[in-house]
């Protein structure tokens, strides 16, 4: 499988400071695009995630750029040849070792006091590929024109069930969250063939644009900077962050 991503941050109309990061592989993108391409014969790993920052002044940008930072060098340093189990428990690990991290931060530097950052992210890893999400940032899978939600929101609305998405989350990286969690989901097969589209997107994107919108411009061709931009267009009262990774054969 060949996998031709594109993935754009921008610090939108109203903030003042870009909270929001992107992990493409090795290559980390805030407030700039890029465009990449990876053969599944040539690698036994790749990691795509994005994180969106929160916490008072500059530390959410802080917290979505150590953990993204620290996630990049786990993942690429783990061991060849784990077992599928074995693998979901090296991430787990990860998980509390990097939710530690960030609190502690926050204990021996009150500026970054309760700073803390939603995570969702796609993986290939020994033949089996991966998703995983922690927080509000979402997965969307785009097949045969049909847009579908992968990740579920761990939020405030979806917990009470209101149609309406809120601000308030209820499990993040750090955030004074001393239990977070990871929902962690191996792909079948059937999900990663040629001609599906997956896309990973900050709140930013999604509270401006609705699923149907998203839906029609994926369904057009649209990249990650046409995403942004479209975001931006109607809005842009957050910071707007998204990855499309097309398959191709």
């Amino acid at each position: 499988m060949k996998f031709c991503m594109t993935a754009d941050s921008e610090v939108g109309c109203v903030r003042d400071n870009n909270e929001d990061m992107i992990l493409v592989n090795k290559q980390f993108i805030r407030n700039g695009h890029c465009k990449v391409e990876i053969n599944t014969q040539a690698t036994d790993r790749f990691i795509i995630a994005l994180a969106d920052g929160m916490g008072g002044h500059n530390s959410g940008e802080v917290a979505s750029q150590d953990v993204l930072q620290n996630l990049e060098f786990y993942y690429h340093d783990l061991p060849s040849g784990l077992s599928p189990g074995d693998f979901n428990e090296m991430i787990f690990e990860w998980l509390e070792s990097i939710n530690n991290i960030i609190d502690s931060k926050g204990h021996s530097q009150p500026k970054f006091r309760d700073m803390g950052t939603t995570l969702v992210a796609m993986a290939y890893y020994g033949g089996e590929y991966y998703w995983m999400n922690c927080g509000d940032s979402r997965l969307y899978q785009l097949n045969g024109g049909v847009l579908t939600q992968i990740s579920t929101d761990h939020s405030l609305s979806n917990l009470i069930g209101s149609s309406e998405h809120s601000n308030i989350i209820t499990n993040c990286i750090g955030g004074g969250c001393k239990t977070s969690y990871l929902d962690m989901v191996k792909f079948p097969k059937s999900n990663i063939q040629p001609g599906n589209t997956f896309m990973l997107c900050s709140d930013g994107l999604n509270d401006m644009l609705t699923d149907q919108e998203i839906e029609q411009l994926l369904a057009d061709g649209a990249d990650a900077t046409a995403l942004c931009q479209a975001a931006i267009k109607a809005g842009g009262y957050d910071n707007v962050s998204v990855c499309v990774i097309n398959i191709e054969d």
